[in-house]
C-alpha cells in the first residue's frame, strides 16, 4: 500500500465517576465514553525509516519525536510484531490539546490500527499491556467506535447499550487543563460509581440519567479553568439542549441535543457569541 488515512475520533466522556485509588497512584474510573465523528487525520506513506509530521490548526507545540504518543504507538507495534520496514506518518491535528477529549490517546489507537493494515500484520488488540502501557485512555480509543462503559484504570472496557438518536455540541474555550493537574485537586478519591445505563432509553430518557451522573473531574477542573463555567452556562441557556457537562478533564464541553441540525445551530449560536472558542457540531459513532 502506498497511502493510507483515517480519522481519530474525538472520544468524549458523558459521565466520569472517580471510584478510587491504588496503591500505585492510578485512579479508578467509571465512565460512558462516546465517540465523535470530529478528529484528527492521520496518513501513513511509505518511508525508510519512521518518522512523523504534525500540522493542522493544533499543531502548534505537538511533538514529532518519541514523546508523541503516535510515534511510542508505532514503535511498540513495529517491536512486538517484528516489522523493520518504516512509515511516514502526518497527523493533522484538528482537536485542541488537553481537553479532555482523548486527542492524544484517540491518536496513538487510530495509529495503531492504521499502521497493521499498511504493514500487513496482526493489529494490538485493545487489552494488550502494550496497549494499556501508552496510557489509561488508549484501551478504549482502541476499542470503540461505538458506546462504551470504561471501568478500572482504563483497562476494563464493555459495550454500553444502544443509545436514542441524538448529536452532540463540543465547545472548548481554548485553555489547557493538564489531566495531572485536575486529578491532584480532587477532594475525595473515592466517590460512587455510575449507575448502569438502562437499555432502550429514548433521548429524554438519556438525558435524564445524564443529569443523575456525574464528571467527579469537574470541579477541580473550573478551579484551573474557570471558563469552563462560562461556557456551561452558555450551553445551557441555547433552545434545545438536552443535557450538557465536561468530558474527562475538560476543558471540552458537551451538550446533547436531538439531531445534527439542532447541533449546527447551537454550535453557531455560540460561535457567534464567542469568536474565540473552537466550537463543533459532532454526530456520535455509532458501533461497527
Amino acid at each position: 500500500m502506498t497511502r493510507l488515512t483515517a480519522t481519530a475520533p474525538a472520544k468524549v466522556n458523558l459521565t466520569l465517576h472517580v471510584t478510587g485509588q491504588r496503591d500505585d497512584g492510578y485512579h479508578l474510573l467509571d465512565s460512558l465514553v462516546v465517540f465523535a465523528d470530529v478528529g484528527d487525520q492521520l496518513t501513513v506513506t511509505p518511508s525508510p525509516d519512521l518518522r512523523l509530521t504534525v500540522g493542522g490548526p493544533f499543531a502548534m507545540g505537538v511533538p514529532t519525536d518519541d514523546r508523541n504518543l503516535v510515534m511510542q504507538a508505532a514503535r511498540a507495534l513495529a517491536d512486538l510484531r517484528g516489522v523493520t520496514q518504516g512509515a511516514a506518518i502526518k497527523l493533522d491535528k484538528s482537536l485542541p490539546h488537553s481537553a479532555g477529549i482523548g486527542g492524544g490517546s484517540s491518536d496513538a489507537a487510530t495509529a495503531l490500527r492504521l499502521l497493521a493494515d499498511f504493514w500487513h500484520v496482526a493489529p494490538l488488540p485493545a487489552d494488550h499491556p502494550a496497549v494499556a502501557a501508552l496510557g489509561a485512555d488508549v484501551p478504549v480509543c482502541l476499542s470503540g467506535p461505538g458506546p462504551l462503559r470504561m471501568q478500572g484504570i482504563g483497562d476494563h472496557v464493555t459495550p454500553a447499550p444502544a443509545l436514542p438518536d441524538c448529536a452532540l455540541v463540543l465547545v472548548n474555550p481554548k485553555v489547557d487543563t493538564p489531566t495531572p493537574a485536575v486529578f491532584k485537586g480532587l477532594a475525595m478519591r473515592n466517590h460512587p460509581a455510575m449507575a448502569t445505563l438502562p437499555e432502550n432509553l429514548d433521548l429524554d430518557g438519556f438525558a435524564s440519567w445524564l443529569s443523575q451522573q456525574r464528571n467527579d473531574l469537574l470541579d477541580p477542573a473550573r478551579k484551573i479553568a474557570p471558563d469552563i463555567d462560562a461556557v456551561l452556562a452558555r450551553l445551557r441557556k441555547l433552545p434545545h439542549i438536552k443535557a450538557a457537562g465536561l468530558s474527562g478533564s475538560g476543558a471540552t464541553c458537551w451538550a446533547l441535543v436531538a439531531d445534527m441540525a439542532a447541533a449546527r445551530l447551537a454550535a453557531r449560536a455560540v460561535q457567534v457569541a464567542e469568536m474565540g472558542w473552537w466550537v463543533a457540531p459532532a454526530a456520535l459513532l455509532r458501533a461497527a
